[in-house]
């Protein structure tokens, strides 16, 4: 009988994304449990150094390299970077997005560029993603991935309705690719709803308090409620795989 909660001690995983605040968070928890944490950054400056002091924060072993989940080619070099020198992949942390707000009434304002970029690196990328660490983490025989979708993907109700297509997109994948990677790997998402972080250009405290007032639980959602679920994702819901975790506070409801 599996014991609850598992540590993740001598388990390797992989938070792509970890530059941004839930990918930080949830690095932050991975770690605490005992995983070793590997975080990925663009190849730019402000992103290197907060993956740099993130990891540096972790201490000794953890790691960060760059790559884009739009470029499929960085994805197959950091693999190999990850086989060098880890040796393994037992969790697959899909926390990499984009997005900028356009009201959905605004149809204009959704420009095809936009809505390319927006699918390139919310879903295309994830899936890419996953289909290059896929061999790893199915060589452990207990792999685990865990994407970040939204409830914009089904309430549309979100940023852009690209977005929302996009997240939409990621719940599905995540139900087929559950059935199709099956036993070796298990697949979830988690499902916030507005999170207070500057993921979202524009928005700011009269967007967040007009939102607290609204959700059952009277406030938005952190980065580390977002984290924790990832985490529990890895100790807690090992029977569980095909599933949409949201972290909303009610505010689907």
């Amino acid at each position: 009988m599996s014991t609850y909660p598992r540590s993740l001690a001598g388990k390797v995983a992989l938070v792509v994304g970890g530059a941004g605040a839930i990918g930080a968070a949830t690095s932050r928890m991975l770690s605490a449990a005992g995983a070793t944490v590997i975080v990925t950054h663009l190849d730019t400056s402000r992103d290197r150094e907060a993956a740099e002091s993130l990891i540096k924060a972790l201490g000794d072993g953890h790691a960060a390299y760059p790559a884009d989940v739009a470029d499929t080619a960085s994805l197959i070099a950091l693999r190999e970077i990850v086989q060098a020198r880890h040796g393994r992949l037992d969790i697959l942390v899909n926390a990499a997005g984009f997005t900028k707000a356009v009201a959905h009434a605004d149809l204009d304002g959704l420009t095809d560029e936009l809505i390319d970029r927006m699918l390139q690196v919310n879903w295309r990328g994830q899936f890419a993603t996953i289909r290059t660490f896929a061999p790893m983490l199915k060589a452990t025989a207990d792999g685990l991935i865990v994407s970040i979708s939204s409830i914009a993907g089904f309430t549309g109700v979100g940023s852009s309705i690209a977005y929302c297509a996009a997240k939409a997109g990621i719940d599905v994948m995540t139900k087929a690719l559950a059935r199709a990677l099956a036993p070796e790997i298990r697949v979830l998402a988690v499902s916030p709803g507005v999170v207070d972080t500057a993921f979202v250009p524009g928005r700011g405290a009269d967007f967040n308090d007009k939102v607290s007032a609204s959700t059952p639980l009277k406030r938005i959602g952190e980065a580390d409620d977002i984290a924790a679920a990832i985490t529990a994702c890895a100790t807690m819901l090992g029977f569980s795989t095909g599933h949409i975790v949201q972290v909303d506070g009610g505010r689907a409801l």
